[in-house]
């Protein structure tokens, strides 16, 4: 079936269970960003393949929403397929909540799946719609009867992350969740987040495309662990660590039901953004809820030590395998035939050379010319445009490495490029730089900082439709909250915490000019402490990533004096941490490439 087919088939269903609007999110049944294949179901009703986006159904209008990264992906993408796309947060915009209040008549149901709805997103819409008297039917997924060809659940083994990468063991761990649990007043709290359960069992798998996850629910109890998995995916090592505390192994989907088993004089923590609105509703009525974050949210987020150090390496890692990749296309770029694709490939092969290197951490984007302006382009087949010697090119990638999780953007010049270019290419350097010579006093959050890094291109009287940095998890999720960069307060981001020592952010300010170019630069920093005086903590950044900023691309008149000095040291810092690692040509290349300017 094609598109078309496909929402026709839907509505059929919708009809035949009086249903008059139906939600298809992004989700899993664990609130993921990213999901595996078999959890796919937006895309494969819409044809739009972007990690975030919700569809609506009706029985006369179909609708797309998503975010500022993909519009420009999402236009193409939905051409043709009869759902019109809503550009979230665009004056005149309806909500998905306001959409369907509109669309559904007084009396009416409103349908989805609930496991891959959060209980938050659930529960408000319950309040909007019960003004028109509409209900809620949670326990249908319809597309699941159609799609004859859905891919299966991934079987594949998870693995032990050993205590020199975590830098703390599992029952360390728990005994900290239960002592917020303690606090709060709770003797259950239920944990459904892919991250938190992986992070919270020193457990990492391949369930999940780029994110080393396991499927699994988990129930946490005052003197037991209830895991809800796939048995066969735990090894003997797993089986020992977690004989050292009271795991209880039940089957992946036994969890709904056990849910409604939870004795009404237990009072339950549970956190409505991480748990799907299906889990929520089987906890027993007379069981008292308390509404809390996940307390490994933080956790989680303030890496430790040897979280940190293992960190670094990784990055050392990633920058050796750029390093070598940018030499590489530099050297080649006109000789050979290159293609966005066979370059990213080359350069996850670069990667994969380094020990310790298990996979990519998200899809990478390999974009030239103008496919460059998609912010979350994905080159395929009959996209795939062969790179020149001339314009820029965008490669936004990173690595799983045992020692953690990479992710970086670099922008390069392919030949000569014109000025236009390198006047935006320079002052997203400058935003860039900026962010990271930031100093502030502890209390910050993101949104205090994110203007360090747009004055510079909104000078240009241009602005970014994204934020500007986001956490990144130790060998979990590539995007992680509670930490980001955003001028902008978006609730359902969850990125708005004061920034804490030991969090690890992404710093990639960018221009992005529909139908001509885009450039982005991202670097990696942790937060650090500085000096303690009468007037505070004050804190900083270190920064981990180690790759040269194409010198070819950057226009030396723009940069002021400490935009300059910090770009030098930058250089002087890649060259000694990288070339060691390089052959005699690369470390030649390298030190012209890291020249004072």
């Amino acid at each position: 079936m094609n598109i078309l087919e496909r929402v026709s088939k839907l509505r059929q269903l919708m009809a035949e269970n009086s249903i008059d609007a139906y939600i298809i999110p992004s989700a899993d049944n664990h609130q993921s960003e990213y999901v595996g294949e078999y959890f796919k179901t937006r895309a494969y009703i819409s044809g739009f393949t972007g990690s975030a986006g919700t569809v609506v159904i009706t029985k006369d209008d179909a609708g797309l929403w998503t975010d500022g990264r993909y519009f420009i992906q999402a236009d193409h993408q939905l051409e043709g397929s009869g759902i019109r796309l809503f550009k979230m947060g665009e004056p005149g915009v309806p909500t998905t909540e306001e959409f369907l209040s509109d669309s559904i008549p007084s009396g009416g149901k409103l349908g989805f799946d609930g496991r891959v709805i959060a209980a938050e997103e659930g529960i408000s819409l319950e309040k909007k719609l019960s003004e028109k008297n509409i209900s809620i039917v949670y326990d249908l997924d319809l597309v699941d009867q159609f799609w004859t060809d859905r891919p299966a659940m991934s079987e594949k083994p998870a693995f032990l992350l050993d205590v020199k990468y975590s830098g703390e063991s599992f029952s360390s761990k728990l005994a900290r969740v239960r002592e917020k649990m303690t606090e709060a007043g709770a003797a259950c709290h239920i944990i459904t987040s892919l991250d938190d359960i992986a992070w919270l069992l020193n457990i990492r798998g391949d369930d999940v495309a780029y994110s080393p996850l396991v499927l699994s629910y988990s129930v946490i109890t005052l003197d037991s662990v209830h895991l809800f998995i796939d048995e066969n995916k735990l090894g003997a090592d797993i089986m020992a660590e977690f004989a050292k505390e009271n795991v209880v192994i039940h089957p992946y989907n036994d969890v709904y039901e056990f849910i409604k088993t939870i004795e009404k004089d237990q009072a339950v923590m549970v956190d409505p953004k991480k748990i799907n609105y299906a889990i929520f509703n089987n906890i027993p009525s007379e069981v008292k809820v308390i509404e809390k974050d996940n307390p490994t949210i933080m956790f989680k987020a303030i890496k430790n030590e040897i979280e940190l150090e293992n960190v670094r390496k990784s990055h050392i890692k990633d920058g050796i395998a750029f390093v070598k990749f940018m030499y590489w296309l530099k050297q080649n770029i006109g000789k050979i035939e290159i293609t966005e694709i066979s370059a990213s490939d080359k350069l996850e092969e670069f990667r994969a050379q380094q020990e310790g290197f298990i996979g990519p951490s998200f899809a990478p984007i390999s974009a030239y010319k103008e496919h460059a302006a998609m912010m979350h382009y994905s080159a395929t087949e009959e996209s795939n445009y062969a790179l020149k010697p001339e314009h820029l090119y965008l490669t936004d990638t990173g690595g799983n490495y045992y020692e953690g999780t990479t992710d970086i953007t670099r922008t390069l010049a392919l030949g000569e490029i014109s000025n236009e270019l390198k006047v935006h290419f320079t002052a997203v350097v400058r935003g860039m730089i900026n962010l990271s010579m930031a100093k502030f006093l502890y209390g910050v959050r993101g949104y205090n900082l994110d203007v360090l890094a747009r004055q510079p291109i909104w000078q240009l009287g241009i602005d970014y439709k994204c934020g500007t940095g986001h956490g990144v998890g130790y060998l979990l999720n590539i995007h992680e909250g509670p930490s980001g960069f955003r001028w902008q307060i978006v609730p359902s981001k969850n990125e708005t915490a004061v920034m804490e020592p030991g969090m690890v952010i992404t710093n990639e300010p960018g221009i992005y000019i529909e139908n001509s170019h885009g450039i982005r630069i991202e670097n990696e920093l942790i937060f650090k402490n500085a000096e303690k005086n009468e007037f505070g903590q004050f804190m900083n950044f270190e920064v981990v990533t180690f790759i040269p900023i194409d010198l070819d691309a950057i226009e030396p008149s723009e940069l002021n004096k400490d935009e300059r000095a910090y770009l030098n040291n930058y250089h002087k810092q890649v060259f000694e941490k990288i070339s060691p690692y390089l052959t005699e040509e690369e470390k030649d290349w390298l030190k012209v490439y890291t020249r004072e300017i």
